[in-house]
């Protein structure tokens, strides 16, 4: 909110030196206090990559590709997973990936101590719905790029800014056209407050949901309300373009 406001506002008013000198002497001050900091940080080793263990599921599902699903399914010792792991078969959602945690021979895929000998041709089933997980994910991350793409040309806004009556209430002062990022940012706090104090209730009565709508439901909904906004500025512009011809 300061950004976009009272820095946008030095800015304009005593140059550029002034208004980017700022924001580095704050940065650097950030900066300082966060190395200073470090040694009071809780620091813990990664005990594996996570991007590892989806390549190795895939790796592994490639290598037992020839394996078939058995039907009925496995019993918790058909599948490879860690002692201490709560899930003990996998999923039925997206069955080819489950290849990869079938134990073929327990005396020559397992260790002395239960571990996988080779973890690029047998994964435990952690690893497998990890990666489910973010195939999962995949569709509805997917249509969210194009509207973050465009949603993020903030030089556009600015041009459009530029040409309007910035003037508040027919005075002086003129609103910086960098600032006018300003009212999304109050819109969009607007929109979440009355959404979690008027239509989360209203919505829990109807859906018998405590948060009124799914996670998918809501994002979708945020999907297209972000492709109808980006249809009405494409509209706007397309007006003004036509009015300076």
């Amino acid at each position: 909110m300061l950004a976009v406001t009272v820095m946008v506002y030095i800015q304009n008013a005593k140059g550029r030196v002034v208004g980017f000198g700022i924001p580095v002497v704050l940065m650097l001050f950030s900066s300082t206090m966060f190395f200073l900091g470090s040694p009071l940080y809780v620091k813990m080793k990664a005990k594996s990559s996570l991007l590892t263990g989806f390549v190795q599921v895939i790796v592994a599902t490639w290598r037992n590709r020839h394996l078939s699903l058995p039907v009925p399914p496995l019993e918790s010792d058909g599948w490879y997973h860690l002692k201490a792991s709560k899930l003990t078969a996998p999923t039925d959602n997206l069955r080819f990936l489950n290849k990869a945690c079938i134990i073929r021979n327990p005396m020559k895929n397992l260790d002395s101590d239960g571990l996988a000998m080779d973890p690029w041709s047998l994964c435990t089933i952690t690893q497998v719905e990890e990666l489910k997980a973010l195939i999962k994910v995949l569709p509805i991350w997917s249509p969210g790029i194009p509207v973050a793409v465009t949603l993020n040309q903030h030089s556009f806004g600015v041009l459009q800014a530029k040409i309007m009556d910035r003037r508040i209430f027919l005075s002086k002062f003129k609103i910086p056209p960098a600032s006018f990022s300003v009212f999304g940012i109050l819109s969009m706090t607007a929109t979440v407050v009355f959404y979690v104090q008027v239509l989360v209730p209203l919505l829990s009565k109807f859906t018998k949901r405590k948060r009124g709508l799914s996670l998918k439901e809501r994002m979708g909904i945020g999907i297209a309300i972000s492709c109808l906004a980006t249809a009405v500025s494409a509209i706007a512009e397309r007006k003004i373009r036509n009015e300076a011809i």
